[in-house]
């Protein structure tokens, strides 16, 4: 499952940095996650670390991205794999 984050957020700003997959950007209008990097933390922590600080509560599960925690773990290896690539000279991301 990847998370979401709803029209209650605030922008407070202590969401994003405590990702850390960083799959939390700031949209248009409030913060948004992308659902193919966010692995809820698993492999990383044991719970959400953007549920833990969110003041205003406003991050549930996405119902649109349910996932188990071994495809959570799956990706987390994915996105880790990825991170530990070297670039390809002369092709940019």
């Amino acid at each position: 499952m990847a998370l979401l984050i709803t029209n209650e957020c605030i922008n407070c700003d202590v969401c994003e940095p405590e990702c850390p997959n960083q799959a939390i950007f700031l949209g248009a209008e409030i913060y948004q996650i992308n659902p193919d990097k966010c692995t809820e933390c698993v492999g990383h922590f044991d719970e959400p670390q953007c549920v833990q600080v969110c003041p205003v509560n406003c991050i549930p599960v996405d119902p649109a991205h349910v996932e188990d925690r071994e495809t959570l773990f799956k990706k987390f290896q994915r996105l880790q794999a990825q991170a530990k690539a070297p670039a390809t000279p002369g092709v940019s991301s």
